[in-house]
């Protein structure tokens, strides 16, 4: 597990860029559609990720794993409260720790770049 972003759920998207960007000086990464973006503070090498949740979801950390279906099989002690279910770039699924504190996992399976990369190397030309 790596830790690839923090999850901040905003209630309006265009409010918190501007207040990332404009008042903390934070970079945009990305943006995906019009209620999501990653943002890059000053001295940080960690990002945001700003998502408009009118749910008002729980901020806190998102990891990378390989797998997320791998991650599962692997840890049948866990309870997932969420998942797996598909994202852009592959798949996610969220369960607590025994604290309560929501962990998000994430894997690029499905990515463009990764699956391009992975043809690439299976057949060296």
């Amino acid at each position: 597990m790596k830790l690839r972003f923090i999850y901040t759920p905003v209630t309006d998207l265009k409010a918190a860029r501007a207040f990332y960007v404009d008042v903390l000086g934070a970079s945009l990464l990305w943006e995906e559609g019009a209620s999501t973006c990653g943002v890059q503070l000053p001295g940080d090498h960690v990002p945001v990720m700003l998502d408009e949740d009118p749910d008002g979801g729980v901020a806190g950390p998102f990891y990378v794993v390989p797998s997320v279906h791998r991650f599962i099989e692997r840890n049948p002690s866990i309870t997932f409260l969420r998942g797996p279910e598909r994202i852009s770039p592959g798949w996610y699924a969220s369960f607590a720790d025994p604290d309560g504190n929501l962990i998000r996992i994430m894997d690029d399976t499905e990515s463009k770049e990764r699956v391009a990369t992975e043809r690439r190397e299976a057949d060296p030309a």
